[in-house]
């Protein structure tokens, strides 16, 4: 005769019954951290983008002099402008004014980074106010959204920018309003798109079977599952942002003193000293590029852990 045992106290599983597997998902961000995680080009773009931003953050530490220094303006002559190991104390050397180059290249990565950040973050908060209202709502709502969105699409991106600065001042303020201005119908259009391609969600059916209201539906259940290629599109801007910020600054729309220390500010002025001291041009010139490069290289490989059709297994 069997004996029966009684259930095991706290609903604890038997020793020789089979463990119920664990079925929670990882969740799409953190599947896509873990693949990053996994990507050359990730980290390298990760690695160069902290490096840049513990430069500007540490500027005061890391720089031997002030943004607007001139220690050496005793050793420029109209000829001659002293170069990297020249004079002790000025590693790079120094440019037409007198300043130590290394330290502009330090404080030029903070004012450099923060019109990047601060001119997609004033795009990104544009386009997705756009976005929702023309994806959540459509109808004639989102016929004339799309409308004005395509009269912004129309003018080249660098050109909108430009004309903007050129209306508003030539103010760093109004360097960061021009670039995110030109950059909201890049992510209005962006987050549309992704919002109407999960209208037809089952999520979506069944919120509104249920009675939810548009606003609802579309604040709590269609922007959270459309916003992560909007967020993969603000890192790849940011490359963008910096370079539009370094051309507006070179056009002499970035405002400051000639001697201010900004990579787009450095070019300008170098120019002029191209046969003398090519270092001057050559040196801002590399951090934009590589800054643009970490940025690119972070935000394609966010783009391909996120994407089911094109990221790596």
């Amino acid at each position: 005769m069997s004996t029966v045992l009684p259930p095991p106290a706290g609903g604890a599983v038997r020793p020789d019954e089979p463990a119920a597997p664990d079925t929670r998902g990882s969740g799409m961000w953190r599947d896509a951290f873990r693949r990053l995680r996994r990507n050359p080009a990730a980290i390298a773009g990760a690695v160069i983008v902290g490096l840049f931003l513990l430069v500007a953050i540490f500027a005061p530490i890391l720089a031997p002099y002030g943004g607007e220094d001139l220690p050496g303006r005793t050793e420029i002559t109209p000829t001659s402008i002293p170069g990297p190991g020249d004079i002790d104390g000025y590693p790079l050397g120094l440019d037409r004014f007198g300043g130590d180059v290394l330290s502009k290249l330090i404080w030029g990565a903070r004012a450099s980074l923060l019109i990047g950040v601060i001119s997609t973050a004033l795009g990104l908060a544009g386009g997705m106010l756009l976005g929702v209202i023309a994806g959540g709502f459509g109808g004639w709502v989102d016929n004339v959204i799309m409308r004005f969105v395509d009269i912004l699409l129309s003018v080249p991106n660098l050109l909108l920018a430009v004309s903007i600065a050129a209306v508003l001042g030539q103010t760093p303020t109004a360097v960061m309003i021009a670039i995110g201005v030109s950059q909201v119908p890049i992510f209005a259009r962006l987050l549309r798109s992704s919002m109407i391609s999960q209208r037809g969600a089952d999520y979506v059916l069944s919120a509104q079977a249920l009675g939810l209201s548009t606003r609802t539906i579309t604040m709590s259940h269609l922007l959270p599952n459309s916003v992560g290629p909007v967020i993969v599109q603000a890192t790849l801007t940011l490359a963008t942002a910096v370079i539009d910020a370094a051309a507006l600054s070179f056009l002499g729309l970035g405002g400051g003193r000639p001697e201010s220390a900004e990579w787009g500010r450095m070019l300008t002025y170098a120019q002029n000293e191209l046969a003398v001291a090519p270092q001057l041009a050559f040196l801002p010139g590399i951090c934009i590029a590589v800054t643009a490069l970490g940025f690119t290289l972070l935000g394609e490989s966010l783009r391909e852990a996120l994407d089911p059709k094109t990221r790596r297994k």
